[in-house]
């Protein structure tokens, strides 16, 4: 079955193309339909089994689900849990999630987490349910508990990328920004060539930067301009990257510009310090920022091929980012 996230919201794609996706479910189920259907295990045996077809379901199930499509969404458990059984983990967790969206009150989900205890008083190894129960006391405002929850699925599993990420949003979430960035070296140890997660952990240090002040704000901002400057490096067009590395290079600019003299905030080999970037520098950087999102804005806007997969509201906030600098320019 496919490896969506379990800990995030489902389908992570943008309203458009999740409603686009929800549309496609009755030819979907219409195509699949057949005389008859075997039982689980003979359904094996099956000319139609594949891998694709059952990540069709589950993608259909997500987004059937966010558009409030309940039936359908049901329809698409109903083939999983078939295919695959009921006891089978990750049909658990799409059951559980089901239940999450069907609740109407607090009571009830109160309920689904109850029914999350039983599970894992029969079986605590059960990872996908124990990502559910931590994604549902989040949603139900109780975040030291699923902070806790997070934490013990770690012990156990240590590499868990989902589980690391997950949990540095939470620690961004309550403003611990120290123990989010660790969590996010940890996603990266894992998956060194995540350019979202390179850019996130930039994210995070132009926040920490923003409670700092003198050579930690300078350190703090650095880092994060390197870190965007790698998400880039490792995907040429991401937009979130770009704008990080304008956002984090204007406010480099202001800061370097805007010193008496120069920081003291030299390296230090010892602590894995290096010293702040070239003014020079950071100005080429901003430069080649501010072209990047200027094209990436141009080619979406006319509907270039190969140009539509960026979010809307992304692509607003870089064209408001372009105008404010523009206005400070004219200014």
């Amino acid at each position: 079955m496919a490896t969506a996230s379990l800990l995030q919201p489902p389908t992570p794609l943008n309203p458009h193309h999740t409603l686009t996706l929800s549309q496609r479910a009755a030819g979907f189920f219409k195509s699949q339909q057949s005389s008859f259907t075997l039982p689980y295990p003979l359904s094996l045996l099956s000319n139609t089994e594949s891998q694709e077809k059952w990540a069709t379901y589950e993608s259909l199930f997500l987004a059937c689900l966010r558009t409030s499509d309940n039936e359908a969404a049901y329809l698409c458990l109903e083939e999983l849990t078939d295919r695959f059984g009921r006891q089978n983990e990750r049909v658990m967790a799409l059951q559980g999630l089901y239940k999450e969206a069907m609740a109407g009150s607090q009571g009830e989900l109160e309920e689904v987490l109850t029914g999350y205890d039983e599970i894992l008083k029969e079986d605590p190894t059960i990872s996908s349910i124990r990502k559910r129960r931590a994604a549902l006391l989040r949603s139900m405002g109780k975040v030291s508990e699923s902070v806790q929850e997070l934490v013990r699925l770690l012990d156990v599993s240590p590499t868990d990328a989902e589980t690391w990420a997950e949990l540095a949003d939470m620690y961004v979430q309550q403003g611990l920004y120290e123990q989010a960035v660790y969590c996010l070296e940890e996603v990266l140890v894992v998956m060194p060539n995540a350019w979202n997660m390179h850019a996130r952990l930039g994210e995070v240090f132009y926040l920490a930067s923003q409670r700092q002040e003198g050579g930690d704000h300078l350190k703090g901002l650095s880092e994060s301009m390197r870190r965007f400057c790698r998400s880039i490096e490792l995907c040429d067009d991401y937009l979130r990257g770009y704008y990080g590395l304008k956002l984090t290079t204007g406010s480099l600019l202001v800061t370097l510009e805007g010193a008496a003299k120069p920081q003291k905030s030299s390296s230090d080999p010892v602590a894995g310090d290096l010293a702040p970037p070239s003014i020079e520098s950071v100005r080429k950087l901003n430069q080649a920022a501010t072209a990047k999102l200027g094209e990436i804005i141009r080619r979406v806007g006319s509907a270039e091929k190969g140009w539509d997969g960026y979010n809307e509201a992304e692509i607003k906030a870089a064209r408001e980012l372009l105008e404010k600098g523009a206005q400070k320019i004219e200014r």
